[in-house]
């Protein structure tokens, strides 16, 4: 892989040990603000203040507490913490393989590419390729820079992509939500709901889905730098809320000569 690996450790199962390197596949890039003195344009930093009195504390001050009541907290000191640690390994440790189809995306969370550590290629095509014939995705645990995690270990166009998973407290189930009230459907209504998806049924395109956001203040940044002026341009109002068949019948019209155009 060209990208740099940002960790490096070894899958385990059984009696196979893997070596792998770990590697990013998603880069943030927003735009990240810097905060300025509006009058020489001077960095500035924020500071720890008391809550009661707005006096300044000293960073070697600073305590980590958790609020078990209101206004009543526990101190957990650096040794605490240190002891609370989970255990340094550089085992990705696979629990099970399950159908994919057994995580749903609420659990998934942030994806990493694993590639071959130096002289195992052939053992990690080798494990790739067993994997891909299988079905399955792995269920893995592992600890990377003193922190946890979960993951799934499946295959992505041909290589290995480990993603975390969330915890189980961290996951609100569909079958935990209060299903909203509302009408009995309308088979007429219903209907044209089914016929709409049908005219803007398409392939996912990601080329087409970028930050506009991020676009719109490059571009501006870009023509300040420059002593340009930008002109923006405000976002048309959507129009009010009409009835839900009138909304279908004009969404699909308005699909089908997306589609043709």
């Amino acid at each position: 892989m060209g990208a740099r690996a940002i960790w490096s450790g070894k899958i385990r199962f059984e009696k196979l040990e893997l070596p792998v390197k770990l590697y990013s596949a998603v880069e943030d890039r927003g735009v990240h603000f810097r905060l300025l003195h509006d009058k020489d344009r001077q960095p500035v930093h924020q500071t720890m203040v008391n809550s009661k009195t707005g006096q300044e504390v000293p960073k070697e001050r600073v305590r980590k507490g958790v609020e078990v009541e209101p206004g009543a907290f526990v101190l957990i000191g650096e040794t605490d913490a240190e002891r609370l640690e989970p255990e340094a390994s550089r085992e990705i440790e696979i629990e099970r393989f399950v159908d994919p189809d057994e995580i749903g995306h609420q659990w998934y969370d942030r994806p990493y590419y694993l590639g071959p550590a130096e002289g195992d290629d052939q053992a990690y095509w080798n494990f790739v390729e067993a994997l891909q014939r299988s079905g399955k995705e792995g269920v893995a645990r592992w600890v990377m820079r003193k922190k946890p995690y979960v993951g799934a270990l499946r295959i992505e166009n041909g290589h290995l992509m480990l993603i975390t998973l969330h915890f189980d407290q961290e996951v609100i189930l569909a079958e935990d939500l209060e299903p909203p009230p509302g009408r009995e459907l309308d088979k007429k209504e219903l209907a044209m709901a089914g016929e709409l998806v049908k005219a803007m049924a398409d392939r996912f395109e990601p080329e087409k889905f970028r930050d506009e956001f991020r676009n719109r203040v490059m571009e501006l940044v870009e023509a300040k730098a420059k002593g340009r002026k930008l002109k923006l341009v405000k976002p048309e109002k959507k129009a009010g809320r009409s009835s839900l068949a009138g909304a279908l019948q004009a969404s699909i019209a308005a699909a089908r000569k997306a589609k043709h155009a």
